[in-house]
This record gives C-alpha cells, structure tokens and sequence, in this order.
C-alpha cells in the first residue's frame, strides 16, 4: 500500500528536521501534513484532522511519554515508533508489529521500517488491537550489571557501575575502570551497545561507548560535531558526530 499522508510527532527541531529530508527522500511523494511536539498537540491534531497513513512518533515528549496519546484518543493509523534511548522491552514492539528506530535515525532503517509498514496496513485486519497490546506489554528492559571476566586460571567480576568507557583497539573490545585497569571483554561495541543501560551509557562513535559520569567537559566541533573530554582521561579526543549531537546533548541533560 502507497504511503501518502504521514504525521511526525517529535519535540525536538534537529530530529523532525532530519526525519522530514529523509522521508522525502525515501518517498518523495509524501505529504507531511504537521509536525507536533507534545502529547497534547498531537491529541489535538488528531482530533481535528485526517487520519494519517502512518505517524512517526517519538516516545519521550516534552509533556510526557507518548504512549498517553492513545490513552486520550483512539489512534487507527500504523505509528513507527523513534527513540534515543532502548529503554522498554524489544519483544513488546516486535510481538506486536510495532516498529521501532534508534536515533539517529539512518536510512536504511527507516526504509525497512517504511517497507514493513506498507505490508502490515495490507495483512493487518485491526491495527488498534496491536496498539492495545503493545501497552499492555511494555516493561521495563534489564540491563547488564556485570560482566564475568577470564582471569588467570579463573575469573573475576567487573561491575558496569565501576567502568568509565568501553573502546575498541585493532578490533578488540576493552573497557577503562574507574581505578585506571583496562580489561578486555568479549562482546562487540555493538553487542554492548544494546546490552548497556542506554541512561548511563552512549555510543559516543564507532569507536567509544562513554558512562554518563566520565564526561568532564563537552566543546562545540567543527560543522556541529561535539569533541568530548573524560575524566582521568583529558588527552583523548572523542568527537561525537552532527547527526548524534542533539541526541548526546539531551543524554546528557535529562
């Protein structure tokens, strides 16, 4: 089914921006009919308008989470989903064919997701039961509290709450504790990444997954990039790109 009509609910600026050139860009023929920032607006609008194709919504709004909106009004059109932080059980989306993307958002995913739309609104005989379900079944997600380490002839425990950043040196992982040892852990970047608690930890590049409290100083870059400097550690230089700018900076401000 053609995508004509999409709605974008996102408080902030950079990000309905960017989400805006690429969905013209993906589908040029789209009308974004509004652009709202807040719980509030949203049930507002769709009150008093069309009903959209699909509604790309962020989750964490300047009034709230907006999972109200469909408490306050019954939402019929298909909703991806937008996030800066995997907070809430990846099941709960998939299990109910409700997608979701990380910002910032690239486009190779939200063209899947765009793709997985147009066939769900064609198979899917009532999208509101998905809806429905979907807040019956979201929870809290577990993050990893520890990692189990090889040590000598053994092992030995490393907490999360004891580690200043996670890099990646010839393509291996190693994380930098707060006592100053360096370890080398068996997961990917990209595998931490998901299993890390997305409040206290950000994938700052490819290189760099940061604790929240190592962060000394943020300086502003070159075309809106972001140079950090951590604490304990003044003489590495980590940039965080323009696209993740936005992003860092609410990271770190909520």
């Amino acid at each position: 089914m053609k995508i004509n009509k999409i709605l974008i609910v996102e408080d902030e600026k950079p990000n309905a921006d960017r989400l805006k050139r690429l969905l013209l860009k993906l589908r040029p023929s789209v009308e974004i009919l509004s652009v709202e920032d807040s719980v509030s607006s949203a049930v507002k609008w769709l009150e008093n308008n069309i009903t959209p194709d699909i509604i790309m919504m962020d989750i964490r709004l300047s009034d709230g989470l907006s999972f109200e909106i469909f408490n306050r009004f019954e939402v019929k059109s298909p909703v991806i989903f937008t996030t800066a932080y995997d907070e809430y059980a990846v099941k709960a989306f998939k299990y109910n064919s409700v997608d979701y993307l990380l910002k910032p958002i690239e486009e190779e995913e939200l063209e899947g997701a765009l793709k997985k739309y147009e066939s769900l609104v064609e198979t899917s005989p009532s999208y509101s039961n998905a809806i429905e379900g979907l807040l019956n079944y979201i929870q809290p997600k577990e993050y990893r509290k520890r990692f189990l380490l090889a040590h000598r002839d053994g092992y030995k425990t490393v907490l999360t709450e004891d580690v200043l950043y996670f890099y990646t040196e010839h393509g291996v992982s190693k994380t930098m504790l707060k006592t100053g040892i360096i370890e080398t852990v068996p997961q990917t970047l990209e595998e931490l990444e998901k299993q890390l608690d997305p409040k206290v930890f950000f994938r700052a590049n490819r290189q760099f997954i940061i604790h929240i409290d190592s962060v000394q100083q943020v300086f502003n870059h070159f075309n809106g990039k972001l140079k950090l400097e951590l604490k304990k550690h003044p003489e590495i230089d980590i940039i965080v790109s323009r696209e993740k700018a936005s992003v860092f900076k609410t990271w770190m401000d909520y």
